[in-house]
């Protein structure tokens, strides 16, 4: 009998956007920077306001595609009220069709009403159940109970009726600061799934730094999340 063995090597997509917590920016950012990924382009999202940002003299757009062998990225600086994540997910849905990917991981902060100052958990859902196996052999708890909204919900709600099967990561985090202890959780969960190494002591060190920089994005997806809530009159996620 002719054994087969399993095709480690299908293209992967990471999704990283500002949330609750900004822990999908500040998580895809850093996996960018570690794997050293190269950008290959952009994503277009219908009536997006034009918007560019200057990094160390480099004009870069909002929604930007990286690559490193079989891993793709899409990440985006901007955060998206409804009417505009709609755009998003099916943006997303053209660049997987166009590029054959196998599964997409997104990662996410989910407000939690727990004060204790231990480490954050990080909770997967999943939209087929191929995936399923990914949480077990990772010991990643999946989410259970609870309301999504927004680009998380847009997202969701496109690939779930498609093959392409969407695994989230949702990390527990302050939903009103950047929470880069947060992500730091995120960025270790990615690399094991990923099976890659992954030096998390940078960012260990510029947390301070970065809850700082990242105020001003805070605050913008703060603003955004609020209105998505009061449209959608779903409560935010909790656990």
């Amino acid at each position: 009998m002719k054994m087969i063995k399993p095709n480690t090597q299908e293209n992967t997509l990471l999704v990283g956007f500002p949330s609750n917590g900004l822990v999908g920016t500040f998580a895809i950012s850093y996996l960018i920077h570690s794997l050293k990924m190269r950008q290959i382009g952009e994503i277009e999202v219908p009536d997006l306001p034009s918007t560019l940002f200057v990094e160390n003299g480099e004009i870069l757009a909002p929604i930007r595609v990286y690559n490193k062998r079989n891993i793709f990225v899409i990440i985006s600086d901007v955060p998206f009220n409804q009417y505009l994540a709609e755009g998003f997910a099916h943006a997303i849905h053209e660049f997987c069709r166009k590029n054959t990917i196998k599964k997409i991981i997104i990662v996410s902060g989910m407000e939690t009403a727990n004060k204790e100052k231990n480490a954050p958990k990080i909770f997967g859902l999943v939209t087929h159940s191929i995936l399923e196996n990914t949480l077990y052999k990772n010991q990643i708890p999946k989410f259970l109970d609870g309301s999504i909204f927004g680009t998380d919900a847009s997202i969701i709600s496109v690939f779930r009726k498609t093959k392409i099967p969407v695994l989230v990561l949702y990390a527990e985090c302050h939903p009103f600061f950047p929470d880069p202890e947060a992500s730091i959780v995120a960025i270790e969960t990615l690399a094991k799934i990923l099976d890659v190494k992954v030096d998390i002591q940078d960012i260990k060190n510029k947390i301070d730094k970065l809850r700082i920089q990242h105020r001003n994005l805070m605050e913008e997806t703060i603003r955004t999340l609020q209105q998505q809530e009061k449209q959608g009159s779903t409560p935010q996620i909790y656990r």
